[in-house]
């Protein structure tokens, strides 16, 4: 497919998923909401409830459903424009929001372009699969799968079985959903299109984390290092480019700790909109992914500890989680029955498929393991997260082929250590938090940072406390990155970045750009190209343009964003 082709289809879909979050952003503003991180929020959970509508719609039927996703496209637009030309908005506020979604823009350009900088755009979920890491699983084409029958079948009947190991009650549908809300707008739907379509689903971690950013108060210099640190980590470059829905709940996790990691939690704990807005950021994250657990935990209890919210908070948040969630556990139970398979991995380390219920695969999974192998397994989970032996082993065999001359070699193995193992898969950004170790008195000095940079890592912690203990931790089950909550090590990057800048500000400016060239020298060349397959010009051209622009929009200074993020964020 030509450059141009491919560049035309990703503005549709950035469109298309963008509409409905701008205006859901809009009326929020035109009611009263002022706060950039709230609106941002507000957006993200819009989206995420439309796509979860959408796929309600589609289920009870198909042409209800494709009814709903024109009357979503045709509301946005209408109700956009009601806002914007009757509402009064405040320029500087729109201004401030245009920001987050010129670089979600931007980064899809670059992720998109960068992916299929070597070609493979006619099998390209496939080609995502060994473009940057793997050959990984066929994970990235189960929403694909669904979402095709869902989109011509509703209801009716049970879907099959995919690949004979997944039913469709076993992920969760909010991908599934974004996918059937664009489905329409083609000729025909074709992997490219899902592929794209995921690709800007799983950038939408550039709005989370700006509102984080935005919300913590911290320096423009500050919020561009640590989004451009992320843009270019393997985090961002391989699970953004192959569409498995991880990125996308850690984008919803990012608009939560924006809420609650930040001074906004004195203000959000005291509005029932705070709460139903948690609430749901909470829940679209789990309909986007299990995994999300380890990281709403370490949230709701970071949130305890910095304020209680009231009884009437409470109930709305567990009225609005309900509402998200319910439905779809109803499904798992009553419409394609057990829908357990990946929890009874997770948690009891069974990947065969059993008639056993969840709390009986776990029973049995500790009986036959006993206390001693239960608490081995642990030991593993831990041992996997700091990376242990087969981290070594795979640094080893990068050394071994840097001496050979084998650079491509050495290039997967480091990236299978970035991709399993969560401590090393920081890199060089490992310095940030022994930076503030040693630089305590100089960090508080930049309260800001230093206070977001602590947050980050409470929840990395936390997080990853919760996450070993949890998991079962046999070998089908250990606590590898990619089946843990990808908000832990985007707050871990975060928080490393944000803590090296509260240190040592200038070093940290030279240090995250050295990090950031690495990545790039890393993850650039395709290891595993198509046979007859070459680099393509325009798209380097445009990866290196829409990296630039990104960069400069990123550092650009917001008049005056600083003051008004001190005004009432929620309307009173």
């Amino acid at each position: 497919m030509a450059g141009g082709e491919l560049l035309w289809m990703l503005a549709a879909h950035l469109v298309l998923t963008g509409l409905p979050g701008v205006a859901a952003t809009l009326l929020a503003a035109r009611c009263g909401v002022r706060g950039v991180p709230v609106l941002l929020a507000t957006g993200l959970a819009a989206t995420g409830a439309l796509a979860m509508l959408t796929f309600w719609a589609y289920y009870a039927d198909p042409v209800a459903g494709e009814t709903f996703s024109y009357f979503l496209v045709i509301g946005s637009v209408a109700l956009s424009v009601w806002a914007l030309y009757g509402g009064h908005l405040d320029r500087g506020l729109l201004r401030r929001l245009a920001t987050p979604l010129g670089l979600w823009a931007l980064g899809s350009v670059f992720l998109v372009f960068l992916g299929f900088l070597h070609g493979g755009t006619d099998h390209s979920v496939a080609t995502a699969s060994t473009r940057f890491s793997g050959p990984l699983p066929s994970d990235n084409y189960i929403p694909y799968f669904f979402a095709e029958w869902f989109f011509h079948h509703g209801h009716h009947g049970v879907p099959p079985i995919f690949t004979g190991e997944w039913l469709a009650s076993d992920r969760p549908p909010l991908q599934v959903g974004y996918v059937m809300a664009q489905r329409p707008f083609g000729p025909h739907q074709t992997e490219l299109h899902y592929t794209v379509v995921g690709v800007v689903l799983q950038q939408l971690w550039i709005v989370g984390l700006w509102a984080l950013l935005v919300a913590a108060r911290v320096g423009r210099v500050t919020r561009g290092l640590a989004v451009v640190a992320v843009l270019l980590s393997d985090l961002a470059i391989v699970n953004g480019f192959f569409v498995w829905p991880k990125m996308l709940p850690a984008a919803m996790l990012l608009g939560a700790a924006a809420l609650i990691l930040t001074p906004l939690w004195a203000e959000v704990r005291r509005s029932l909109w705070g709460g139903a807005l948690v609430a749901a950021l909470f829940g679209l994250a789990m309909m986007g992914h299990g995994s999300s657990l380890f990281g709403i935990v370490p949230l709701a209890l970071i949130a305890v500890y910095r304020g209680l919210p009231s009884a009437r908070w409470l109930g709305v948040a567990a009225l609005v989680g309900l509402l998200l969630v319910a439905p779809w556990s109803a499904y798992q139970k009553y419409g394609d029955p057990p829908g357990n398979r990946l929890t009874k991995w997770m948690l009891a380390g069974v990947t065969e498929i059993d008639g056993r219920g969840t709390g009986e695969a776990i029973s049995d999974a500790y009986g036959e393991a006993g206390l001693g192998g239960a608490i081995h397994n642990k030991a593993e989970n831990f041992v996997m997260m700091v990376g242990g032996g087969p981290a070594v082993e795979f640094a080893d065999d990068a050394i071994d082929a840097i001496d050979d001359g084998r650079f491509g070699d050495a290039a997967g193995s480091v990236r299978a250590i970035f991709f399993f193992y969560l401590v090393p898969s920081l890199g060089l950004l490992l310095l940030g938090p022994l930076a503030m170790l040693f630089g305590r008195r100089r960090g508080r000095r930049r309260p800001a940072e230093w206070s977001l940079a602590l947050s980050c890592f409470a929840v990395f912690a936390l997080g990853a406390l919760i996450w070993g203990l949890v998991l079962f931790g046999n070998s089908p089950s250990r606590a590898s990155v990619h089946i843990g909550s990808y908000l832990v090590p985007l707050l871990g990057i975060c928080g490393a970045v944000v803590g090296l800048r509260a240190t040592f500000p200038r070093f940290a400016v030279w240090f995250v750009g050295a990090a950031a060239l690495l990545s790039l020298t890393l993850y650039v060349p395709s290891l595993t190209p198509a046979p007859g397959s070459e680099y393509s010009l325009p798209a380097a051209l445009l990866v290196a343009a829409s990296l630039a622009v990104f960069g400069l929009l990123a550092f650009r200074d917001d008049e005056g964003a600083a003051r008004a993020e001190r005004v009432a964020a929620l309307p009173a």
